[in-house]
């Protein structure tokens, strides 16, 4: 095993993917301000499970192929990536708590911030009142836990993908057998009313589907896109359905079966579903078709490619780092829930202290004061 620092290379920059985490950032900032408008809206972290799968195991796949891969560059970039915005929205909720939190208030707050620093979150609060409890509504940093259950993801996740290459075992078997053991105990484990949301073995289900089709992706040609008569071959023109013609709209088909799916999750999941389990394979499934679909298709060329998606992604992690903490102090503090003027309003101001956050903290110490690229 290396141990020497190794730039790793990093995937394409597909810009649809960043229209698919505005999305799914949209769905859970949404959810939290108007739960009785947005019901469906949390099923966005697990879309976010899913890119990140993606993304992270095709970083780790790509570097071991080219022999770039060590363990200290890539934890070293998941540090710069989590934990310096990270900081910025704890220290904001230590100083608010301490002048205006009860002492058992600020104490509880304390525990989860000390949670939410360790990656824990997901742990202590699954021992405390369930996520859609109204207790949860007066803590702070309730939605960290996301991030314990990606960060103990990526925790286990490289290592074992290190010893299969190693021992020169193919991935795709054990890969399956962890998504569908992991999918198996989410489903068996939710008869139990929330035994299962906050376990990451229940959820690492949703990461390793991402990772499957980073490992599909890396060994099959991306999908043709275009005119199906230029791609067809010259013997099949007389058919209309001929394979290559069938090839050329497969990108379309993926992406608007996945639009299907994550429409249908959005519109029938709600708090009331016993998630994750068989429910969250809507969301799951249909933002792996998305990203399968790839950025020649033409949802995730003009709809999710277009400006303001992209920017809103770019700002994703802060902004859903901001929002939770905003809203539930001043449900605190006022003693009872914002008006929806006021909701509107700390959701505007956390896309503020989220863009403040991503160009004054968050891109220098990823890529650098000048931009390039030090991940």
């Amino acid at each position: 095993m290396k141990i020497e620092n190794v730039h790793l290379m990093s995937p394409a920059y597909r810009k649809d993917i960043d229209g698919l985490r505005a999305v799914a950032v949209l769905s859970v900032v949404g959810f939290h301000a108007f739960p009785l408008w947005i019901k469906g809206g949390f099923i966005g972290v697990d879309v976010f499970f899913v890119i990140s799968g993606f993304l992270i195991s095709t970083i780790i796949f790509r570097n071991l192929d080219n022999g770039t891969f060590t363990f200290s560059g890539f934890y070293q970039r998941r540090i710069r990536r989590i934990f310096p915005a990270l900081a910025v929205v704890l220290a904001f909720c230590f100083a608010v708590g301490w002048f205006w939190l009860l002492a058992d208030e600020f104490r509880q707050l304390g525990k989860h911030m000390a949670s939410g620093a360790g990656m824990v979150s997901n742990f202590v609060l699954w021992g405390e009142a369930g996520y859609f409890d109204k207790s949860a509504e007066t803590k702070p940093l309730l939605h960290l836990w996301s991030l314990g259950i990606e960060e103990q993801f990526y925790i286990i996740w490289p290592f074992l993908v290190w010893l299969l290459w190693k021992t020169k075992i193919k991935l795709m078997r054990p890969m399956l057998a962890i998504a569908f053991g992991s999918l198996a105990l989410s489903i068996s484990a939710g008869k139990i009313a929330g035994s299962d949301f906050y376990s990451p073995l229940s959820r690492f289900w949703e990461l390793m589907a991402g990772s499957l089709l980073a490992l599909h992706a890396l060994h099959r040609p991306a999908l043709p896109a275009g005119n199906p008569a230029v791609v067809r071959a010259p013997e099949m023109r007389s058919f209309p359905l001929s394979i290559g013609a069938i090839r050329s709209i497969l990108p379309d088909i993926y992406a608007f079966a996945g639009i299907c799916l994550l429409g249908c999750g959005y519109a029938l999941i709600t708090k009331a579903s016993v998630f994750p389990g068989k429910w969250a394979l809507l969301p799951v499934t249909g933002a792996a078709l998305i990203l399968a679909a790839g950025p020649a298709a033409w949802f995730n060329r003009v709809i999710l490619s277009n400006q303001l998606l992209v920017w809103i992604g770019l700002l994703s992690y802060p902004l859903y780092l901001w929002h939770w903490p905003l809203l539930s102090f001043a449900r605190i503090i006022g003693g009872e829930t914002p008006s929806a003027s006021v909701r509107l309003s700390l959701i505007l101001i956390s896309d503020v202290l989220a863009w403040m956050t991503y160009v004054f903290v968050e891109r220098p110490l990823r890529f650098g004061v000048r931009g390039g690229s030090k991940a």
